[in-house]
């Protein structure tokens, strides 16, 4: 009777164990499922949350294995993945640009179908003189049009000359500054290499008299055109100026000399002045540019007889 009741005693030790261990193992079986479960919602939620915010944007995703991030997401039975421990990935690439829709608009392509709307007579109606070839530039219908219209207003002279000016001012200042030397000739050239006129002389330089008090040593100078007052100031000084003729060709030899040089060519000669500006001038330009001035020949009327 002993022996019967301690093995009964030690059966029941044993099933309570057992039963003791299987209800832990059903619960941390419960408790391990429930962690799985949170763990794969806020999986799901990270991933709309990128496909949300991606879709926003308007950008042109790829398919989703080229992005490791969507497919890390893709299984959730991959408990290791830690989403605030993922790498980041750019999701823009250069070959993923694109014009935002609207952006660029197709070519109406004409005369292609009538189901475009533009097709038979591609916008142009049935007939007239709209609906066929073009008609002259200007054309209004036969109405008087605007150029006949409107009034005339002066006119332009084809035999007007343009001259850059340059005042005796500037020119002292340049020598001043050890720019330009009193002691040689003073060409329209040096005035273009010192800065004293622009680069574009279409029909010469016209020296002014603006500052000839500053003019108070004796300088030599060639230019197309002077005033009165200047020639005066450099004159009372002791200077000299000569007024020499040079056209289009002749200008380009004395300020751009190396570009015959670089062609292969030969300066071309000096040529006269056309019979209205003989005497307008003093002589015909020389070339290539003179360093030393020409002495003008003594007035013989202001000789006694």
């Amino acid at each position: 009777m002993l022996d019967f009741k301690a093995h009964f005693q030690s059966y029941s030790e044993i099933a309570r164990k057992t039963l003791t261990a299987d209800s832990q193992d059903q619960f941390q079986f419960h408790q391990q499922r429930e962690r799985n479960q949170n763990q794969h919602k806020h999986i799901q939620m990270l991933r709309s949350l990128l496909l949300t915010s991606i879709r926003n944007a308007s950008i042109h995703t790829k398919p989703t294995s080229y992005f490791p991030i969507i497919n890390s997401l893709h299984n959730p039975i991959n408990h290791s993945v830690n989403p605030f421990g993922i790498r980041a990935y750019s999701l823009l690439s250069l070959n993923d640009l694109r014009d935002n829709k609207g952006a660029k608009k197709q070519k109406t392509r004409k005369g292609r179908g009538i189901g475009s709307g533009k097709g038979k007579t591609a916008g142009r109606g049935h007939k007239g003189q709209k609906a066929r070839g073009t008609h002259k530039f200007g054309f209004e219908g036969g109405q008087t049009p605007m150029r006949r219209r409107m009034p005339k207003r002066g006119f332009k002279n084809p035999f007007s000359l343009e001259f850059q000016p340059v005042g005796l001012g500037k020119i002292a200042r340049l020598i001043n500054a050890g720019k330009i030397d009193s002691s040689e000739l003073i060409t329209m050239k040096t005035l273009k290499d010192t800065g004293a006129i622009g680069k574009q002389i279409r029909d010469g330089v016209r020296l002014m008299g603006r500052g000839a008090e500053h003019i108070q040593w004796p300088i030599h100078l060639e230019v197309s055109r002077v005033t009165v007052r200047a020639k005066e100031a450099v004159e009372a000084a002791g200077g000299s100026v000569r007024k020499v003729y040079y056209n289009q060709l002749g200008f380009r030899a004395l300020l751009k000399p190396e570009w015959f040089e670089k062609k292969g060519r030969l300066l071309p000669k000096a040529s006269r002045p056309p019979p209205k500006q003989m005497d307008k001038v003093d002589s015909i330009g020389r070339l290539p540019a003179p360093t030393k001035p020409i002495p003008f020949p003594p007035d013989t009327s202001a000789l006694p007889s």
